[in-house]
């Protein structure tokens, strides 16, 4: 990302500052990072492309043109708590759901047709790859890959399979290797859910941050001193330098804070009047000083201990990717602040008004103004 980014930005007509929306960008970091911690092997660009400055891969597009049209419905579905409403379809998803499938332009919709379909046009051209076996095994998958809604693009998954094949040298009758999560049925259902969760939520968390620090550019300076100093300027940032980030990882709390990834809890709040420590506590009263502002010291040495902050749910219906999450979040917002100067478009403020979905993402695409810094010049080169 950082290498195209700075291609971008050195191809700028008048040596200026490029125009980059970051989103597609970032959703293929994470779709990227997930393939690789999954199928260990990730999306890669043709030769032909390779001086492309196409802002996502091919496989990066496909999987999010399926994100966009299935995510708006997603938190529509009420049939999880009222299970009856499966039957009825009672707000119309599964219908707009199968219309999107409609308009993709695969004619008359017919789910088990078209997975064979599709894998048996893919066996034609490359037999050694996909073999009865591997058909077998994605007819199981079938209905896991979007579950109640039926195959949606399940060639996508395909596609990862032939790359992860060819990556790792298992061509033949077996061309799905070990590395690769289909050996049981958990993990054959499990593949799609950690794809559809990690990508999509990733990728908005460190688009929310990048806009609050274009609105705050006197945090994103501070954020970028530090990471001067603890990483210096002759390498590029790493998952093993984000211990000594303390502001940064600062930020990324207050983004969660104010933006989570899937706000699925109910928000805490007194629920009446009430005295705490002396002091009169007023109904739907929230246990932050200024709320609403963008305040990242707010975490800063335990400040906020005791507060209850949970962007990633607890006990047991924890999320199990927090981990993974916070790591990629840090090393792509701040490799972002530690190669490039960033600045808004025409001067004006980033709109942080927030769209529909599950996701919460913004309603309008982060647009930016990208310059490479010269201390990082010689580093991003070489990339």
């Amino acid at each position: 990302m950082v290498r195209r980014l700075h291609r971008a930005t050195t191809t700028a007509g008048g040596g200026g500052p490029a125009r980059v929306e970051l989103k597609r960008r970032l959703f293929e970091v994470s779709l990227s990072i997930l393939m690789e911690a999954i199928a260990e092997t990730k999306a890669v660009r043709p030769e032909s492309d390779a001086d492309d400055d196409t802002d996502m891969s091919p496989e990066a597009q496909e999987f999010k043109q399926v994100i966009d049209e299935v995510f708006p419905y997603v938190s529509s579905v009420w049939w999880d708590y009222l299970p009856v409403q499966r039957w009825f379809d009672v707000f119309g998803v599964r219908n707009k759901i199968l219309a999107e499938r409609r308009r993709m332009g695969d004619g008359v919709y017919s789910e088990k047709k078209s997975l064979i379909a599709v894998l048996l046009t893919l066996q034609k051209l490359e037999p050694e790859v996909y073999t009865d076996t591997m058909i077998t095994a994605f007819g199981s998958v079938r209905d896991s890959f979007v579950p109640s809604i039926g195959n949606e693009r399940l060639e996508l998954v395909a596609r990862l399979v032939r790359i992860a094949s060819r990556e790792l040298g298992h061509p033949g009758s077996n061309p799905v290797p070990s590395v690769f999560p289909l050996k049981n049925e958990w993990e054959r259902g499990c593949s799609p859910n950690l794809f559809g969760a990690g990508t999509e939520t990733t990728s908005t968390t460190v688009e929310w941050a990048m806009s609050l620090l274009l609105n705050n550019p006197g945090t994103l300076e501070k954020a970028r001193a530090e990471i001067d100093a603890a990483v210096g300027r002759s390498r590029l940032i790493n998952a093993g330098d984000l211990p000594r980030l303390g502001y940064l990882r600062c930020i990324i709390a207050e983004t969660l804070r104010l933006y989570p990834a899937a706000p699925l809890l109910l928000p805490h709040e007194s629920s009446a009047d009430c005295k705490v420590g002396g002091y009169d506590v007023p109904r739907s009263t929230a246990l932050w000083e200024e709320p609403g502002r963008f305040v990242p010291e707010r975490f800063k040495g335990g400040k906020a201990e005791g507060l209850f902050v949970a962007p990633f749910g607890m006990g047991r219906r924890k999320c199990p990717g927090e981990a993974l999450a916070l790591q990629t979040v840090g090393v792509a917002l701040g490799s972002l602040i530690q190669c490039f100067h960033w600045s808004r478009v025409d001067g004006v403020d980033v709109d942080m008004s927030e769209g529909s979905g599950l996701s919460m993402p913004k309603a309008v695409p982060l647009e930016a103004l990208c310059r490479t810094r010269e201390a990082m010049y010689d580093v991003l080169q070489k990339l």
